[in-house]
């Protein structure tokens, strides 16, 4: 038997201004627009393969090396594809009468509040695209292949695109105009970074799901915020990003973070999704820009503890010492970045730190041992991307699931190409491939020395 299959990875993304609460449960809409930052697939991604084949006896899915149950959401993403892919091919070329085998691993902590499910559900619809030979040129609306992923994960719909994403609430009956778009590339701002402190990579106690569903019962705040406090701030996010304006960036990447959590406090009963980690990293990050005299920094938290600390580059090397010193490991703690980090504090950084502040009060800087499990640190990355044939996570040949290995990427690698963009495609014939990616290091090579 041989089996036909195609396999892809996906970024996470961090919202800057959150989305929480469904306009529309059955269509996945959200009560207001999101704008998000896209992570380098370096340090987080999903990676998913698809396998079809006619032996098949029955469609399943693997994730991290455990079976799962084919629930809701990822049975309405199958049908939808498959139906688009029968009016784009027609029955007998469309594969849709094929059993599937998905197999998908993150290497990031699952449903523990680092948008696992956007990227897992991102990657899903590329991985289907790519099985059934979807292209953007098939879409039949503007869109559709962003409010397909929607349907999975809503913020799965801004993990397709790479850089800043916004997600428009959109006001058609149907959803087609519920969809993302591109605000800026990877490219537009390369200095920023964000540092990723994880601080529980357990599988949090409130799904996102059912802490929507109660807030928006219950709060009259979510409601408030979504019709007359999210449009502006939308307008005010993209504008800062276009302008690469990091002060109005993370002014109001904090207040957004601090409203959505206001929101779930909100909540009867409320909804606690930060502990006492997270807020001592939100009085760090006040003080450690109140010695700076400016926002050099800008905490983030989506449902969950973990925070994401944005952060130009040149300021990135001094805060993760910062976090390192105030939040240290028994064992050496664990820290993948593609930037260099010396996890040396800087000594007038701390005297700073602690000195008075303008009210004549100390800063006690926190510490609170073994409490950050790990950092990441990452650059803005691209969207999803096909992967070649040897990164696949089924046999080619019978369609089972390979042995699982933890991802556990920590260095800059040659993985692909955007979806959709064949023409860039890694050449399938070994000499052809081997150029390419030798052409491609050179290039990473080039850029890295030139940095310097």
């Amino acid at each position: 038997m041989k089996v036909h299959v195609a396999t892809c990875s996906a970024p996470t993304n961090i919202a800057v201004i959150k989305y929480w609460g469904k306009d529309d449960v059955a269509l996945n809409t959200p009560l207001n627009s999101s704008v998000s930052v896209t992570l380098h697939q370096d340090q987080l991604r999903t990676t998913t393969s698809v396998a079809g084949g006619s032996e098949l006896q029955s469609t399943r899915l693997w994730l991290n090396g455990q079976e799962q149950p084919i629930n809701k959401r990822v049975a309405v993403v199958l049908r939808e594809m498959q139906q688009w892919a029968i009016r784009v091919h027609g029955d007998a070329e469309a594969r849709t009468t094929q059993h599937l085998h998905i197999v998908s691993t993150n290497s990031f902590p699952t449903a523990a509040g680092l948008a696992s499910s956007a990227a897992g559900y991102a990657c899903l619809v590329a991985a289907l695209a790519e099985f059934y030979g979807i292209s953007k040129a098939d879409e039949e609306f503007p869109g559709q292949l962003s409010a397909l992923a929607r349907q999975g994960s809503g913020s799965a719909s801004r993990s397709l695109d790479g850089g800043f994403v916004a997600w428009q609430k959109g006001e058609q009956p149907d959803g087609r105009d519920s969809i993302a778009v591109q605000v800026a590339d990877e490219l537009h701002w390369p200095e920023l970074c964000a540092v990723v402190c994880v601080v529980n990579d357990a599988q949090k106690d409130t799904s996102s799901t059912t802490g929507m569903q109660t807030t928006k019962a219950t709060s009259p705040l979510l409601a408030y915020r979504a019709e007359h406090l999210v449009p502006e701030r939308m307008k005010t996010m993209e504008r800062a990003i276009l302008e690469k304006d990091f002060e109005a960036f993370g002014t109001l990447t904090m207040q957004d973070s601090n409203q959505f959590h206001a929101t779930c406090l909100d909540t009867t009963p409320p909804i606690f999704y930060l502990n006492d980690v997270s807020r001592q990293i939100i009085r760090l990050v006040h003080r450690y820009n109140e010695q700076a005299g400016r926002v050099q920094a800008a905490y983030t938290f989506d449902a969950g503890p973990n925070a994401v600390l944005f952060v130009e580059e040149q300021h990135v090397q001094e805060l993760v010492s910062l976090v390192h010193h105030c939040f240290p490991t028994s064992q050496e703690m664990t820290i993948k970045s593609t930037i260099s980090i010396d996890r040396t504090p800087a000594v007038a950084l701390l005297a700073k730190m602690e000195a008075k502040s303008d009210n004549g009060k100390a800063f006690k800087l926190p510490h609170i041992p073994d409490s950050v499990k790990m950092i990441y640190v990452s650059r803005v990355g691209g969207g999803t991307c096909v992967l070649p044939a040897a990164e696949a996570l089924v046999d080619a040949v019978t369609g089972e699931p390979l042995p699982y290995r933890k991802e556990n990427s920590t260095k800059v690698e040659v993985r692909g190409c955007p979806l959709f963009k064949p023409s860039c495609r890694l050449p399938e014939e070994p000499v052809l491939r081997y150029l390419a990616i030798a052409i491609a290091a050179a290039a990473v090579t080039s850029a890295v020395l030139l940095r310097k």
